[in-house]
This record gives structure tokens, C-alpha cells and sequence, in this order.
């Protein structure tokens, strides 16, 4: 069957959302950005939903499955406008279609193994029974996927996997999700809140206010009440900048405001390094490319993952993919120099016709970033900052709930944990559904039980606290004091030569010691606009602020963890070490400081063995 049908599909349902969204007394692309009854204050939500990837609003539509729910979407950005939107290869799920051997256990196991036996079993169980009837679920609500030619979606293999179970819509899988659930949370009536920027979650003593927010097209500071907060803000890649895929508003937001409340920060060293970002600018070429034969090839034009995996080759997880290439340009054998140093991607062999259907972004990206036509010849590439393992510590994931009553999460910025030390490809989609399915429904269900316990008096407490912090920030003088720009800049450094790919103490204690001192100064940084209206400068202020606490726990947590694990390698404790590191890290952050506690693994029916492919 012709893709066109699929892409018909899409645009069909595009205008339809188009239709809907004008139509909307609450959400428009004509500057409406916030509902009048937040502005009035005369709205309480029964779940309050912060961030609009794909966890965020298939947790909106699970919560508003019930029409008397009062369900809101915020987001800092507009809607559609997100990591989820960003992701390429596909989305996991034992459907039985392209190939009718594979199992939910496979799928389990494939998961379990290629996250280094970090995630906990039980969580993954749940996942992989569940991945496959989210993906029906999408293809009702007409996501545009591939189809075979007898009409079925089609799924392809990616690393680390034993089946072909990725579907997929070309190399735009996450762009495609994002606006179909967009179209339903349009039709089901959610409100959305556009261009606000989340800044703490209000607690009245040790019950749920609301959220604090700041909106960037007035530059007030708005209480929002809400009997549940579901927290989807997505991961914080943005803590390696330039050398990340993720976009610009990756900061690590709602697990910064999560930590505040008493949420612990659940395995932050795992941070997933993907192994094809552009050398020139860490953009992401997806790892579909070498899922439809792509191969790299070093300096010399050898196939060096050979070496390396030599069964899976390039289709190896992430983790030793990304390391193989590290390595190869170590010692010698990449090409260029510094941040900007790589190996070949080289795509020459494969059909052009079969690029520009299943590969048309990898495509237009390498074209467009680093001038290079896919076809004609190989394409520069090197590690890149891909994707957060660790997140908010998810208490529950039967409901999404966290430790603190009224406090959900799911999506990127949780940490279930499913993905262990390293997430396998087209893992992350289909957790977002899952998952976020998942505490959208606990959330509503919380609420349905409670009753509003916040307090309207703290969130007006909380907004003139932080209209105060606004005048005192921006007002500050420039003579001694560093910009956002210079500290965001030293910090990356710090971050990516002392906390990447491979790690190791004496250069971790250092990153903590730099860290400090980038904490400091920002504690007086020059920020340099007064203004009201779209303050950008205030809302990077804040965004700096959440990625140094951020980057504090990412290196806490790698200084403690002794051993190699997924994407956390150390080189001077090589080896994984299931004795005595075969556990969860927790960071908390208090007035005093950082403190870390563990949590042990859930383990199964799926005892630890050394991982080969």
C-alpha cells in the first residue's frame, strides 16, 4: 500500500485539528494564550498537567476521559512544540503484524538487558504488556503509520532489539504523535495554557496549592489551583548545550520543581549519549538510519563495530555504539579535531528512493546543517547528549503517582524505571504513552476522591515572592558580575569534558568543585532586563538556575556509582559491579546541600548476566 494514503491521512487530520483549534474559546493561534478564567482566578483544576509532548497530553486524555474533569495543559513553549516532536525512529510495541514471532516477554527482556539490568522488572513487565495496545490505540485515532502491502503498519528492528517491533510514520514518528494527540485533546474541549513558564509547585504545609507560573507575554506571575499536578515536563539535555539533540527548552524544569517539593531524583547519572548527532551542531540523525543499513565507517573507511559488536554491529545499544565511536576517535582513527571531531555515517549503499521515503529528515537534516547529500556520500557524525534515564522518582506506576499526594509524573523528566542505565531505541515513544495513560488516569482518579486542600492565600503569597525575585534579579548591576550566557557556557565545559561519554573521579570531583563555583556565581549574576513583556533574559535565568542543580546531581550520582553501567562508563572502575551497585540513586536537595539514598533494583524472573551482542 502507497505511504501517500498515510500521508493524506495526516494532512486530513491536520486541517481537521486546524478547524477544532479555531473554534476554540480557549486555546488559539491568534494570542489567546491563557484561558480568561485563569486569568480571573476562577478556575480550579482538578489535574494540571505541565508539559505538551506526548506524555503530557495522552495523560490529558486519559484524565479527561470523565467530561465534568477540569483538565488543563501547560506548557512554556506552544503546543506541538516539544522533545516528543523531535523523535525519529518509531515507537515499540508487540503488535504481531510484521512479524508474528515476537513476544511481549522478548520485548521485556530486550528492554531489561539493553538498560543493563538497572531497570526494574516489574515496571518493564507492565510496559511491554501495554506498548502494543497504545499502538492500536494511535492507529484509531489516526496516526498516519507506514503501511505493508496488506495494510497493516509496518515495524522495523532497532538496536538492541531481537524483533522488528518499532512502527513507525518515515523518520518523523514523534512529530506525527504529537499533533494526532493534539487533535484529540482539541475535540475532547482540554484547555491549554501557552507561554508560561512553570516556576515552582505551591505547597500550602503539606498540601497541594497549585502552580506558579510566569507569563511571557505580559510578565505577570499567575497562580494556577489545582487539586493534581501531573509533572511532563521532558528530560534535561540541555545541561551539555551544544552538544545535545534536545531542543532549546530541555532544562530540566519540572524535575527541579519536583525536588523542591520532596521528590528525589532517581538515577540522574544516566544519561543516554546517542551515537549519530551531526559533528557539526549535535543534531540527531536517527537511529533508523542504520535500522534501514546504514553502516560507519572510520578515518580509513573500515567498519569498525565489527570490532566492538560483532553480531549486532551497528545495531548494538546506544551506549556501546556511542562508546565505539569515542573510542575510534581517541585513538586516532576519527576525523577533525575537538568537540566537532567524528566518523562517517555512510548511507551510500541503500536505495536513494528508500532514503527519501523512510529516511526524508535524516535526509533534509544532513543536507541542511552539514551540506552533505545522504546519497552521494557519507555524512559526519559523533556521540550526542540524546535522552534523560533518570528522572523524577515515579512511586507508583500503576497510577504515575510520586511520594507526594497530588503529585503525578510520566514522560521523560520520570524515572519508572523501565529504561535501567540505557533506553533502547523507539523505547521512549511508547513510554510516553504508556505511562503517561497511566497517571493521567491516577491523577483524575486522585482527584475524583479529594477535595481542593490548597490554599489561594499561598499562591498569592508565591507569586508576589517571585515578582519580588523578579525586580531584585533584573535589576542587579553588570559591573562584576558574570552573564547567564558566561555561566551557561562554563558549565558545559565542565559538564562535557568531566561528566560525558567516559567519566572517571578525579575528573567528576573537579566537575563537582566547578560546579559549586558556577552555583556562586550565579547566585549574583547579571541579567540585564527589566522588561515585562516576552523577558527571555529572565526566563534563561531561570532555566540556568534548574540545569546547575541538574548537572550537580548528574555528577553526585556518577562520583558515587563505582563501577560502569549502560551509558555511565567509568574508566577507573571499568566493570559493572551487580555486588554492590545493583541499585536505584536517589538525590535529594534541602537548604543544606545534596544528600543521595538507594533504592534496590526490582528483579523478577530476569536474573543479571553479562551483556553481548
Amino acid at each position: 500500500m502507497s505511504n501517500e494514503i498515510s500521508r493524506r491521512t495526516f494532512i486530513k487530520g491536520a486541517a481537521a485539528a486546524g478547524v477544532v483549534l479555531s473554534a476554540s474559546g480557549c486555546f488559539s493561534w491568534n494570542g489567546r494564550n491563557i484561558p480568561e478564567k485563569v486569568r480571573r482566578g476562577d478556575v480550579t483544576y482538578d489535574v494540571l498537567i505541565i508539559g505538551s509532548g506526548g506524555a503530557g497530553m495522552r495523560a490529558a486524555l486519559a484524565a479527561a476521559g470523565n467530561k465534568d474533569r477540569k483538565v488543563a495543559v501547560m506548557t512554556k513553549l506552544v503546543p506541538t512544540r516539544s522533545a516528543s516532536t523531535m523523535a525519529q525512529g518509531g515507537m515499540n510495541g508487540v503488535t504481531g503484524l510484521t512479524d508474528p514471532t515476537d513476544s511481549i516477554e522478548s520485548h521485556a527482556f530486550d528492554t531489561i538487558k539493553g538498560g543493563d539490568y538497572l531497570c526494574d522488572q516489574d515496571a518493564v513487565e507492565y510496559f511491554a504488556e501495554r506498548a502494543g495496545k497504545n499502538i492500536f490505540e494511535m492507529d484509531y485515532m489516526g496516526y498516519p503509520y507506514n503501511r505493508q502491502e496488506d495494510g497493516h503498519f509496518h515495524s522495523r528492528k532497532m538496536g538492541g532489539h531481537s524483533h522488528p517491533r518499532a512502527a513507525y510514520f518515515e523518520d518523523r514518528a514523534g512529530h506525527a504523535m504529537v499533533h494526532t494527540l493534539f487533535e484529540q485533546c482539541l475535540d475532547k474541549g482540554i484547555d491549554f495554557i501557552s507561554e508560561c513558564q512553570m516556576l515552582e509547585i505551591s505547597m500550602a504545609g503539606d498540601k497541594l496549592a497549585g502552580v506558579i507560573a510566569m507569563d511571557m507575554r505580559t510578565g505577570n506571575f499567575i497562580g494556577i489551583p489545582a487539586k493534581t499536578v501531573l509533572i511532563a515536563t521532558g528530560g534535561y539535555g540541555r545541561a551539555y548545550w551544544v552538544r545535545t539533540s534536545n531542543p532549546y527548552s530541555s532544562t530540566g524544569d519540572g524535575i527541579v520543581a519536583g525536588m523542591k517539593v520532596g521528590i528525589p531524583f532517581k538515577d540522574p547519572e544516566m544519561v543516554q549519549f546517542h551515537p549519530t548527532g551531526l559533528s557539526v551542531n549535535g543534531v540527531l540523525l536517527s537511529e533508523s538510519s542504520r535500522s534501514e543499513g546504514a553502516i560507519l565507517l572510520n578515518k580509513n573507511r573500515e567498519r569498525f563495530m565489527e570490532k566492538y559488536a560483532p553480531e549486532k554491529k551497528e545495531l548494538a545499544t546506544r551506549d556501546i555504539v556511542a562508546r565505539s565511536i569515542a573510542t575510534e576517535i581517541e585513538e586516532g582513527r576519527g576525523v577533525g579535531e575537538g568537540l566537532t571531531a567524528g566518523v562517517y555515517l555512510d548511507f551510500t549503499h541503500i536505495p536513494a528512493e528508500r532514503i527519501h521515503e523512510r529516511l526524508g529528515q535524516v535526509y533534509d537534516l544532513s543536507k541542511r546543517f552539514a551540506g552533505v547529500d545522504i546519497t552521494k556520500e557519507p555524512v559526519l557524525i559523533s556521540p550526542t547528549c540524546h535522552y534523560s534515564m533518570g528522572g523524577l522518582e515515579m512511586a507508583d506506576f500503576h497510577t504515575g503517582e510520586t511520594r507526594v499526594p497530588g503529585i503525578y509524573t510520566a514522560g521523560e523528566c520520570s524515572c519508572v524505571s523501565v529504561h535501567g542505565a540505557n533506553r533502547l531505541g523507539a523505547n521512549s515513544l511508547s513510554e510516553v504513552l504508556v505511562f503517561g495513560h497511566t497517571a493521567g488516569d491516577g491523577a483524575a482518579a486522585y482527584a475524583k476522591g479529594h477535595p481542593y486542600e490548597g490554599s489561594q492565600d499561598q499562591l498569592a503569597k508565591d507569586c508576589a515572592k517571585w515578582k519580588d525575585h523578579f525586580d531584585e534579579v533584573t535589576t542587579r548591576p553588570h559591573e562584576g558580575n558574570r552573564t547567564v550566557p558566561e555561566i551557561r557556557d562554563a558549565m558545559v565545559q565542565t559538564m562535557w569534558f568531566k561528566a560525558g561519554v567516559f567519566r572517571n573521579g578525579p575528573q567528576l570531583e573537579e566537575a563537582a568543585k566547578e560546579l559549586a563555583k558556577h552555583e556562586e556565581d550565579y547566585k549574583k549574576c547579571y541579567v540585564g532586563d527589566p522588561s515585562h513583556v516576552y523577558n527571555t533574559a529572565f526566563e534563561q535565568y531561570v532555566e540556568l538556575g534548574n540545569l546547575l542543580q541538574i548537572s550537580h546531581a548528574i555528577v553526585q550520582g556518577a562520583i558515587a556509582r563505582k563501577e560502569s553501567r549502560g551509558g555511565h562508563t567509568r574508566r577507573d572502575f571499568p566493570k559493572r559491579d551487580d555486588a554492590n551497585f545493583l541499585k536505584h540513586t536517589l538525590i535529594f536537595k534541602d537548604e543544606t546541600g545534596y544528600r543521595a539514598e538507594y533504592k534496590d533494583v526490582v528483579i523478577t524472573k530476569y536474573p543479571p548476566k553479562e551483556r553481548k551482542y
